[in-house]
């Protein structure tokens, strides 16, 4: 591990609570009332099987500048696999995006499927209409930003949102 991972992950782990409650609630639903009263079941899982979440939290100050982006490290100065191979290699199934408030916590956030991203990269009609672009920052790592609204709504890319 490097240095600048080290300090970025102690910093981003701290918003794991925040980011786990507001997932969490996506992935349970209320069992109808038939099952309830037969089962024993008072909440159902969105999906049997395991889910593979990403996340990501930027630093404050960009979500009123970039409300509708979000960014997927795309290259990294070691030239090892980033972020956005690994999701187009099919890996994650949804993808978690929040921007820290400055009083702490998580302010404005985004719930991203996957999939649908990954299908909207393939799909030659999809693909043209994306919005994107890449940002390098000093260090030589590039992120590529994505508009959420240029992405189809089917599959709809946005599980959930705070806006």
């Amino acid at each position: 591990m490097t240095f600048h991972y080290d300090i970025n992950r102690k910093w981003s782990n701290t918003y794991l609570p925040d980011v786990k409650r507001i997932v969490g609630a996506h992935l349970l639903s209320t069992a109808p009332d038939e099952i309830d009263m037969r089962q024993a079941t008072d909440l159902l899982m969105l999906d049997a099987r395991d889910m593979r979440i990403a996340a990501r939290v930027r630093r404050p100050g960009y979500a009123d500048r970039y409300p509708y982006e979000f960014t997927v490290r795309s290259r990294i100065p070691s030239g090892g696999e980033t972020e956005l191979s690994k999701i187009i290699n099919g890996y994650g199934d949804w993808m978690f995006y929040g921007h820290a408030n400055p009083q702490g916590g998580i302010g404005r956030w985004w719930l991203l499927d996957l999939r649908a991203f990954r299908a909207a990269l393939i799909r030659p009609e999809s693909r043209s209409r994306l919005h994107w672009g890449n940002k390098v920052n000093a260090d030589g790592t590039r992120f590529t930003w994505f508009d959420i609204r240029s992405f189809p709504n089917a599959p709809d890319i946005v599980v959930a949102s705070s806006i």
